[in-house]
């Protein structure tokens, strides 16, 4: 009897020792990851979240594998792949030499359960893409320049995220979720073509603002916590399984993630994260996205990137509890591009979460 007291007793200790350890992380501003990474963490039963990202992602200059190449280079040397269709010169002479990508991204949770957390994420994308078109079929003499601009609703997502593990320094959650096709694929603006004329076109890959797919998403997240220090790791992928209405599917997306925070005092913590994104070239093409200009072709979308991010979470008390605001600024250490490509300059993501 005593044993069996003595274990229960025991038992009782650990419990209380662990669900102490749980509020203590969730009191913490390190208790979520990066404000760049997505379903971080998950709740539990009866928990929702509420939360609001801005990410405002800006891309200049083009590369050709990593190696970066000029607007005339790519007019004189890069053949266009609808060369001999009607109206198409041999190489492409209308190069983007910018483009800038805002999106308002609204997120909420909720757990049933403790073993699991449903989570709908839905965005609003603003894309705008600055051209010069250069004269004729050859040489190097500009015609002139202009902006594209395509904007709505994005791809929404849900998903299920399932608690694997946890314990008093550590928590292990998987991702199972699916895309949904909410984004336009058929954008249009007008253009300035290397014959001088404005037409009205559907815009290349890069600015439409959807995949016009369903596309699974799977992922694993671990978070570690210590007195003053959290670290953690995430893997997730977005899979393209079919073609879309317009006879293409974009390319599978990978990212690998690890980082490691610094919590200053309950409220305040800082950051740094790296990150690893590939993603797959286009099968498949849009009969109507036919250009002489890069973003136009199928072949010039894959990428290889490694991001450096350095982040700032501030957590409410008080009469502000439960009120988070983070901050995430991204620069590109290493890019491997299917080019010419623009490639990457920075990512600016503020985001606000509130929990009950």
């Amino acid at each position: 009897m005593i044993k069996l007291k003595t274990a229960y007793a025991g038992a009782v200790a650990l419990m209380c020792a662990f669900q102490q350890a749980h509020a203590d992380t969730v009191a913490r501003a390190d208790s979520h990851a990066p404000i760049g990474v997505m379903g971080d963490h998950i709740h539990n039963k009866g928990e929702w979240m509420f939360s609001y990202r801005y990410m405002r992602m800006f891309m200049e200059d083009s590369r050709i594998g990593t190696d970066r190449v000029s607007a005339e280079t790519i007019a004189t040397t890069q053949a266009n792949p609808f060369f001999g269709m009607p109206m198409q010169p041999p190489t492409l002479r209308v190069v983007p030499t910018r483009m800038t990508t805002e999106m308002h991204m609204l997120g909420f949770m909720y757990a049933p359960a403790d073993w699991v957390t449903l989570m709908v994420m839905s965005n609003y994308t603003e894309k705008t893409m600055d051209h010069v078109t250069f004269q004729g079929g050859m040489g190097t003499q500009i015609l002139g320049e202009f902006t594209t601009r395509a904007s709505g609703i994005g791809d929404t997502s849900i998903a299920g995220l399932f608690r694997i593990a946890e314990n008093q320094g550590y928590s292990v959650h998987a991702t199972a979720g699916l895309s949904l096709p909410t984004g336009e694929i058929g954008e249009q603006d007008d253009v300035l073509t290397p014959l001088g004329t404005t037409p009205v076109l559907r815009l290349p890959y890069p600015m439409q603002i959807g995949s016009g797919t369903f596309d699974p998403i799977l992922g694993l997240t671990y978070n570690g916590y210590s007195a003053s220090w959290s670290w953690g790791a995430q893997w997730r992928s977005t899979f393209r399984v079919e073609n879309n209405s317009e006879n293409y599917q974009r390319g599978d997306e990978h990212k690998l993630t690890a980082w490691l925070a610094r919590l200053w005092s309950p409220n305040i913590s800082t950051s740094i994260r790296l990150e690893g994104f590939d993603r797959g070239n286009i099968d498949g093409q849009d009969p109507l996205i036919v250009a002489p200009v890069q973003t136009a072709d199928p072949d010039n979308q894959a990428a290889t990137r490694l991001d450096l991010g350095l982040g700032f979470n501030l957590l409410g008390s008080g009469s502000l509890s439960g009120h988070r605001l983070a901050f995430e600024f991204n620069l590109p250490l290493y890019q491997d591009l299917d080019g010419p490509q623009l490639e990457s300059e920075w990512m600016l993501t503020a985001g606000y979460q509130y929990s009950f």
